[in-house]
Formats: structure tokens, sequence, C-alpha cells
């Protein structure tokens, strides 16, 4: 496997588009938070009911993954919180700082790169970890957005029980549980998977957008602590969560690894933009946040190449 075959296969469409962004937020005073509030309340929930609906992973390897996103994401929240608060930062800076180091690009990357090199079952798996760190993201990821510089737990906590992305998955898990999903070529299947698809480019547009608006300068030195969190710690974390969980198939146990080793998340930097403060001097939460995806997304083409090698090896796993 080549890195040529893997930019041109996965990469190089998502660096097309937000590129895309970059250029027309360069060129055009286009504002990101209207944006940023449709993928959130509207994009993103119908990607997410309509991928739980229609998998057709076991409810075994369902449980299964949930579980390790789960015990990933505590692990690396808890490791990332310590190291934020030793090195000094404080919020918003903090929980942007957090939420890079802890959530990947599971979909709009991982998806795609994990398709590549495990077949069916590499996208099969990707869908069911992005929608397990979906919950965690707009629960969690919401909170450690809104909670400001004071800790404010109730502004959090509020904040999370104002998504929608829960009560999705709680009435999508429902209805496969009662066998009411209407079938995939309906209208409303069809239509929830034509708006939850175009959240995809929409995220990446965003991340051009902020990263137009990103002073590099002042947030490369600073972002270099949670982007080694997240490019080279989180694959060891989720080697060692395989060996937790226990994967009965070891494609899924490889996929799960792969997904946790992608860049930081492009909705992190919408969650930031959607909730943060301000910051009263230095840089804002949201050129942290997009300087870390972009740190991390051009050290992945590299890093993951070597990552899916090993994976695929009869070594590892």
């Amino acid at each position: 496997m080549s890195l040529l075959s893997i930019f041109a296969t996965a990469i190089l469409p998502i660096v097309a588009i937000a590129t895309a962004g970059f250029v027309l937020g360069r060129r055009r005073d286009v504002a990101a938070g209207p944006l940023n509030t449709v993928t959130i309340y509207v994009l993103v929930p119908a990607l997410v009911f309509h991928s739980l609906a229609t998998t057709a992973l076991s409810g075994e390897t369902l449980a299964s993954v949930a579980i390790g996103v789960f015990l990933f994401t505590g692990v690396m929240a808890f490791l990332s919180e310590g190291t934020g608060r030793a090195l000094g930062e404080t919020e918003p800076i903090l929980g942007s700082f957090v939420l890079v180091s802890i959530f990947s690009n599971a979909g709009n990357y991982g998806i795609p790169v994990s398709e590549f090199a495990f077949g069916a079952v590499g996208r099969s798996t990707a869908v069911v970890y992005i929608v397990a760190q979906s919950v965690a993201m707009y629960t969690l990821g919401v909170y450690l957005a809104a909670r400001g510089e004071g800790d404010d737990w109730y502004s959090g906590m509020r904040a999370i029980f104002e998504i929608p992305l829960v009560y999705v998955v709680i009435a999508a898990l429902a209805a496969r549980w009662l066998g009411v999903v209407p079938a995939v070529d309906t209208a409303t299947m069809e239509t929830l998977k034509l708006v939850g698809d175009s959240s995809i480019p929409v995220m990446l547009l965003i991340l051009g957008i902020e990263l137009a608006e990103t002073d590099y300068s002042a947030a490369a030195l600073r972002v270099t602590p949670a982007v080694t969190l997240k490019m080279l710690v989180a694959p060891l974390i989720a080697v060692g969560i395989v060996a937790v969980v226990g994967f009965q198939n070891t494609t899924v146990a490889r996929v799960f690894v792969l997904e946790c080793s992608m860049p930081a998340a492009v909705t992190t930097l919408i969650l930031t933009g959607e909730f943060a403060g301000s910051t009263p001097d230095g840089i804002e939460a949201t050129e942290y946040a997009g300087t870390a995806i972009f740190v991390s997304t051009v050290l992945s083409v590299p890093l993951l190449t070597g990552l899916i090698a090993l994976l695929q090896s009869v070594v590892v796993l």
C-alpha cells in the first residue's frame, strides 16, 4: 500500500473540499457561525439516524465498538485534561485542547481510509464508530466546549440537552428494536441520507473557512502537546482498549485502532465555534482547534500509512 494511493483515494478529496472553503474564506467575508448551527442541529442528526438505523453489523459488534469508543474517550479525556492543566492551559483553550486530543475525524476521513484499508468491514465498523463517538462528542464534547472559564457545569450540562443528537440516537435504536425502520428506498430514508451525506462537505467547508482566519504563527507551537496526544498516544491507548474489550472479529479490532488514530475531528471546530467563549488575550479557541486539526491532518498522511501497514501485518492484533 503506497502513500500515493492512500492520498489519492482518501485524503485528496478531503483536502480539495477544505481548500475550496479556505479560498472562499480568503476571498469573501463568510461567517462560519450559521453553518455551524445548521450542521449541529440538522445535518449531523440526519447522518447519525440513517447510519445507525441501516447498519448491517450484529448487535454484539455494535456493543463492542460502542464500549470501546466510550472507554477510549474516557481514558483520553483523563490524560488530556491532566496534561492541559499541567501545561497551564485555561478555558476556553483548555476545553479545545481536550476536544482535539480525544475526538477523531472518524467520518469524512476515517470512513474512506478504513474502507480502502479493510474493505466492507472497514466501512461498516467506521460507521458504527462515528455513531458511538457522536454520542460522546455531543454530550461530553458539548460540555467541554461550553463550560467556560469558570468551569460552569450547569451551563455545559444545559447545552448538552439542547443538542438533538442524543434524542436521535435513542429514536434510531428504538426504531430498530421495534422493527419500524422504513425501507432504505423510501422517500423518508432517502431524504435522511441526502441531508446526512451533505454534512461531510459542509463540515470540510467550515474547516477551510475557519483555517482561512487562523493565526498559525500564534497557535502552531501551542497545539504541539494536543497533536502529540492525538497522533502518537491515542493509537497506543486504542491497542490497550482492544485488549480489554476483546473484539472477536480481528478486522473490526484493527479498524477500531485505525479510527482512534485519525487526526482531530472537524466537529471539534464546529463545537468550539458554537459554544466556546472568547479569550481575553492571546489566540481564540477556534484558532487553536483549527490549527490542531490542520497540523494533525497533515501529519496523518505518513503516520496512518505506517499504522495501516502494521495493522495489516500478522504481528499486530
